[in-house]
């Protein structure tokens, strides 16, 4: 089942996919709204027959606002399990692969209050000049736990969708020479979208293995990147038993692949050249899509924010005094 979250007559909705209609079965507002897709995502995995009963009339897919299928989710982690990625922006940078990579599959916390949706404009923040997409798929958690063993996966997970991991790369370069980050270069926006595909339809073999879909990235039509999903390292099963690790998960956490092979401006632009692959500017329109969870296309807007300066009134500490 494909569920979607949309704005149409009558408001904010949550729907899920028949043909080229989305039917309505619930509202979409809010925390409401993300518990109305997880419900019906569960649901769905449950009994893969489920077609719940309209609330209201079927709207054309064309004729409805998607939104974001899951609204500020309780956290967002991102992994970094494609090896080809990892492998080719360390070999640029004249480092090998770190051994621990195959041990440990590490992920970073980004900003759940800066999810945007298909269609919503996406500047970068202050002081960068190289805006960069990210093509993911991102799974999301229907129940929670407090320990997960690798079986316990397709229990837990709703469904998929596709995430676009955007990245100031000039502003993160800099936080992480200090030890800190991704930071500001990574929790201005991440889109989501354009529906949740439920684990039943997307990974019916389960999450231990990961199902086989192409991932491509186009930038104004142009396409760019080329993988394929099944190039994970990591299992999704395995990032969730690792996120669970001496910690609990909670529903609601949405947790994403990392960028696969090929799948952002900074690791073509190593390998081809910035000329060819320059970085994003406002006018761009990126989409990424990934086959059996569609496409994610967002415009490229213009910075509007002002950028953080140190208050010059301070006095600041000095060492030894």
């Amino acid at each position: 089942m494909k569920i979607a979250r949309f704005a149409g007559p009558g408001g904010i909705r949550v729907g899920y996919l028949d043909g080229q209609t989305i039917v309505p079965v619930a509202a979409g507002e809010g925390p409401a709204g993300l518990d109305a897709v997880l419900d019906l995502a569960m649901a769905a995995n449950a009994d893969p027959k489920l077609r719940p009963g309209a609330a209201g009339e079927p709207v054309p897919l064309g004729d409805a606002r998607l939104l974001a299928p899951v609204a500020t989710p309780a956290s967002v982690r991102d992994f970094y399990a494609f090896e080809q990625h990892v492998r080719t922006a360390r070999a640029r940078r004249g480092q090998e692969m770190h051994p621990d990579w195959y041990e440990l599959p590490v992920f970073y916390f980004s900003n759940p209050h800066a999810v945007v949706g298909p269609g919503d404009p996406v500047a970068a923040p202050p002081r960068s000049a190289e805006l960069d997409y990210e093509l993911e798929v991102a799974c999301v958690l229907g129940a929670g736990a407090d320990e997960v063993g690798l079986d316990d996966a397709d229990l837990l997970v709703a469904g998929f969708m596709v995430m676009n991991d955007w990245s100031a790369r000039d502003v993160q370069r800099r936080e992480m020479q200090l030890s800190m980050g991704p930071v500001k270069g990574k929790d201005f926006a991440t889109s989501l979208g354009p529906w949740l595909v439920t684990t039943g339809e997307f990974a019916p073999r389960g999450l231990r293995g990961v199902p086989g879909a192409t991932m491509t990235a186009r930038v104004n039509g142009v396409e760019y990147s080329r993988a394929n999903l099944d190039g994970l390292w990591w299992s999704f099963a395995e990032m969730l038993a690792y996120a669970a690790e001496a910690a609990p998960v909670r529903r609601g956490d949405v947790l994403g692949s990392g960028t696969c092979g090929t799948g952002c401006i900074l690791e073509l632009s190593l390998v081809h050249g910035s000329e060819k692959y320059p970085y994003l500017q406002p006018g761009d329109e990126v989409e990424l899509e990934v086959d059996g969870l569609g496409v994610l296309a967002n415009p490229v807007a213009a910075s509007t924010a002002a950028p953080f300066s140190p208050d010059p009134e301070r006095v600041r500490p000095r060492l030894g005094s």
